[in-house]
């Protein structure tokens, strides 16, 4: 009980070893996955709830942790925020992005929802994991991403205005929902579930004389394009 009462709300905590953030103050359910070195403050421990509510210093992103699991993974730290970075620091760290994401591809793996720390990815952990390896923070969830994004235009067959390291996002009107890393030349490597005919990593084409069912899945599902020019700051994000 002592130990537990360490975990005071304000107190900030940096990771030793992974640990899963969850979606809920109970169940299973994944919202993301958090890797040594990272830092959290806790939030508020509600009465009668066996979980912490913390959030990210890095990217801001809150979600429920086990107190048990932090106690045995974390020291007491007064880590502030993620570093800024300038809009051509960003884009000479674009290769380490591609790498990363290029070398998960070729690790097995299936798609995991909230999975970020690999080789089981979901789609916006991915993409986070890619950029925060070469120190470029950004917000967890694809249609965060989305809105952090400077926009670029994009449809079927007009591309010329991509680059290496944009992300594409996919969805309905209303909302995003998905998110891909762009290679070159339409081409994109994202982390899909199997009900869409793949269960992991894998590259598709947003070229129309692509007709293979995932590629033509999500080019039907293509909301728009958009380039990473500022570092998250780690303040609370929006709904």
């Amino acid at each position: 009980m002592a130990a537990l009462e360490l975990l005071r709300p304000g107190t900030v905590w940096q990771l030793l070893s992974p640990i899963n953030g969850y979606s809920h103050w109970q169940g299973s359910s994944l919202a993301t996955q958090l890797w040594p070195g990272r830092a959290l403050q806790v939030l508020h421990r509600p009465s009668d709830c066996p979980r912490l509510r913390v959030r990210t210093r890095d990217d801001g992103y809150p979600c429920w942790l086990d107190p048990c699991d932090l106690l045995g993974a974390a020291m007491a730290s007064a880590a502030t925020g993620a570093r800024l970075l300038s809009a051509a620091t960003i884009g000479a760290r674009l290769p380490r992005v591609l790498a990363y994401a290029q070398a998960a591809l070729l690790q097995p793996n299936t798609y995991l929802w909230g999975g970020s720390l690999g080789p089981n990815f979901d789609c916006s952990g991915l993409v986070q994991r890619a950029f925060a390896e070469a120190g470029i923070w950004i917000p967890r969830d694809a249609y965060l991403q989305e809105r952090f994004c400077q926009p670029v235009a994009v449809r079927p067959g007009v591309l010329h205005a991509l680059l290496p390291g944009d992300l594409i996002f996919f969805g309905s009107p209303q909302r995003c929902t998905h998110v891909g890393l762009h290679l070159g030349q339409g081409r994109y490597l994202h982390s899909s579930g199997e009900e869409h005919g793949r269960n992991g990593l894998g590259v598709d084409d947003l070229n129309p004389h692509n007709r293979d069912a995932v590629a033509t899945h999500y080019r039907l599902q293509l909301r728009g394009a958009g380039r990473v020019m500022r570092c998250h700051d780690g303040s609370p994000l929006p709904a």
